[in-house]
């Protein structure tokens, strides 16, 4: 990834001249189209320096300079980035700190560490600086059919199996120069896609932050998978499952997963938790957190997977060896969403990206 690729602006070097021209030029118009940003950056600069202020006398760049520091913290890469001197980013910073009352960025010994304050201005400004560069921008049309772009998109195995290479037929058709970039839920966080690092995030999810785009792209319920020698496979009942050995499988959200074991009831999933509800609770063998591989062990004899339905019935379609049944007691159905960050939400190649995918999901899903 080059330095500029995560940067909210497509070229940094043109976008903060053009932005810098503005404000000298046209004073007057740019206060009003701050004023009609979607945070308000009147109100956001009053409410958290706690002052009136008159944006004749603010420089505005600092706010460029405060996004990069908060996402650096470092103040010798934030100039790099920008291209300007260390000195000057200092004296931006010192200036900052003057402005906000605040000083922003602490030097510790793990380094550069922002403060509370400086933690909650974060998102708000990364609003406001994806809304002006929104209106500065002139709308430019985005051609499918001979762009090379590269989305990356964030998702389990589950997705990846059962979504992508229906996306990727429907590509191939449309955009044979768009390159996907899969990556897995645990190569980044929440705060790293809110940044815009990566495109979209396609999975089940518990949580997610309140500032993120989503939309539902199918529900799905869950199958049984097991060897055809498996004994249960002539006697498939509740008191038969629970005397059998389990695969668990399950990665939602986003972040590095933690070790489980078969007493973390409330974090096994919605399996465990509607067997929970029936004071039952099945014997687990074996954690992982692949479909695939929950698949290929239920090949083994006395093994059961329960997993979703379309990635079971996709593993027994291709291995005749595999029995898929439905589980003997009710397991709630989950929702496949998929997410991105705000920063995206207006750009034209994005708004492309998630049409095409939600149409993909929308015939798959029916």
């Amino acid at each position: 990834m080059q330095p500029n690729d995560w940067l909210p602006f497509k070229s940094f070097e043109v976008e903060f001249s053009a932005w810098g021209f503005i404000i000298e030029i046209n004073g007057s118009y740019l206060q009003y189209l701050l004023c009609e940003c979607e945070c308000g950056i009147i109100v956001f600069l009053q409410g958290l320096c706690g002052v009136a202020m008159n944006l004749d006398k603010i420089d505005l760049n600092l706010l460029v300079y405060l996004d990069i520091l908060l996402r650096e913290r470092n103040v010798t890469r934030s100039a790099s980035l920008l291209g300007i001197t260390q000195p000057a980013m200092s004296n931006g910073l010192r200036r900052l700190r003057e402005t906000f009352g605040d000083p922003l960025l602490v030097r510790t010994s793990e380094g550069m560490v922002p403060t509370e304050r400086a933690q909650s201005i974060q998102p708000l400004l990364r609003q406001v600086l994806a809304s002006v560069e929104q209106v500065i921008e002139p709308a430019a049309n985005f051609d499918a059919a001979s762009s090379d772009r590269v989305f990356r998109i964030m998702t389990s195995d589950y997705g990846e199996s059962t979504l992508m290479p229906r996306l990727l037929n429907r590509l191939r058709e449309e955009a044979p120069n768009i390159v996907l970039d899969i990556l897995t839920p645990s190569d980044m966080s929440f705060q790293e896609v809110e940044q815009g690092l990566v495109d979209l995030v396609i999975n089940r999810f518990d949580t997610m932050p309140q500032s993120f785009h989503q939309k539902t792209l199918w529900r799905d319920s869950f199958s049984c998978l097991f060897s055809v020698d498996n004994p249960i496979t002539d006697d498939f009942r509740l008191e038969t499952y629970l005397l059998a050995r389990h695969v668990w499988v399950s990665k939602t959200g986003m972040g590095a997963g933690m070790g489980i074991t078969p007493k973390d009831t409330k974090r096994l999933g919605w399996v465990d938790e509607a067997l929970e509800k029936l004071h039952a609770k099945r014997h687990i063998s074996v954690f992982t957190r692949h479909y695939q591989s929950a698949a290929l062990l239920a090949e083994e004899k006395g093994l059961i997977a329960t997993i979703p339905t379309k990635a079971a019935s996709q593993s027994q379609l291709n291995n005749p060896r595999l029995v898929m049944k439905t589980p003997p007691f009710d397991v709630p159905e989950f929702e496949l969403k998929m997410a991105w960050s705000p920063l995206l939400q207006h750009n034209v190649a994005h708004q492309w990206i998630r049409r095409v995918i939600s149409e993909v999901a929308q015939s798959h899903g029916q």
